[in-house]
């Protein structure tokens, strides 16, 4: 089926970019960083060991293996986590979303200092166009809801830095022969024991039994489509490529900011507007290397693995 690469990334893009409203909710009644890395970890944990398990694939114990697992536990979802969560408290979804596509931004200029990308003029034009979209939703007084400092704005790029550095790091370094699942799956079980004594200590563990409000259930939401959309986005890789894949990353934008006005009633200034423009615009100028955790040796397979 030829439209089916086309109507998996679409898929894709819809469910991560529900993960920033849904972000929102999360926060929306007093639950905070640590306890949602915590349950956000688990859960992914959980769903993608049973595909490990489906797929007749370990997830290996070795030393290295254990670090490339730390490493992406903190980079890639404690750190950006703890960012991401607080900034959810006081900015809009639709403009963490368009925050959040400002990874390629922060992952080029690493990429040239550890000798994993080579400069191109147009590159250097994407990224001032990724800075002229921060600075429309900072510097005029309508960028931003009436009484959000500009602070939050930095916290939320936190979270585009440490994706940045993830991925830079991987491409690096490799993944020690291991495909994108296994390494994520590993590297949440990490997560889980980083962020459990953190959320007990702090006193923002989440009690599951309940009752369940919006918020439970968003965490919960949250988690299976992550897990989903990451799968779907490794076997499009393997399907279709990683450059055709790579697309996926503008409509997880626009999908974010789409949900974000649906589902949350949020409206935009035409500052933001000029934001989200600017941020796409600069994308397409960095294009992006494949998403982090794709090795591209294990993923020049078919769909059946």
């Amino acid at each position: 089926m030829r439209g089916l690469p086309f109507a998996a990334l679409i898929v894709i893009g819809a469910a991560w970019g529900a993960t920033q409203p849904l972000a929102k909710i999360a926060v929306s009644e007093g639950y905070r960083h640590f306890g949602l890395i915590f349950w956000q970890t688990a859960l992914v944990a959980a769903i993608l060991g049973i595909a490990c398990l489906l797929r007749g694939k370990a997830v290996p114990l070795t030393r290295a293996a254990l670090r490339l697992y730390l490493m992406v536990a903190v980079v890639g979802t404690v750190v950006p986590g703890i960012a991401g969560y607080q900034a959810a408290v006081h900015l809009p979804s639709g403009v963490l979303s368009i925050l959040l596509s400002s990874v390629p931004m922060f992952a080029l200029p690493m990429a040239l200092m550890m000798g994993n990308d080579r400069f191109r003029p147009a590159r250097l034009a994407g990224l001032l166009l990724g800075l002229a979209g921060v600075a429309l939703l900072v510097l005029p007084e309508e960028g931003l809801p009436a009484g959000v400092p500009a602070l939050w704005v930095a916290v939320a790029l936190i979270s585009s830095a440490c994706y940045g550095l993830e991925g830079n790091l991987v491409a690096k370094w490799g993944t020690g022969g291991l495909d994108a699942v296994q390494v994520l799956t590993g590297a949440s079980v990490a997560g889980i024991v980083l962020s459990l004594p953190l959320a007990v200590g702090s006193g923002q563990f989440i009690d599951p039994r309940g009752p369940w409000r919006a918020p439970d259930l968003a965490v919960l939401a949250s988690a299976v489509l992550h897990a989903a959309a990451y799968s779907g986005y490794v076997w499009l890789v393997g399907r279709s490529g990683s450059v055709f894949a790579a697309q996926v990353s503008y409509l997880v934008t626009l999908f974010g900011v789409g949900w974000a006005m649906l589902f949350l009633g949020e409206a935009y200034s035409g500052w933001v507007w000029a934001a989200l423009a600017a941020m796409l615009s600069g994308i397409a100028l960095v294009q992006p290397r494949p998403g982090p955790l794709v090795p591209p040796a294990p993923l020049r397979q078919n769909a059946a693995g």
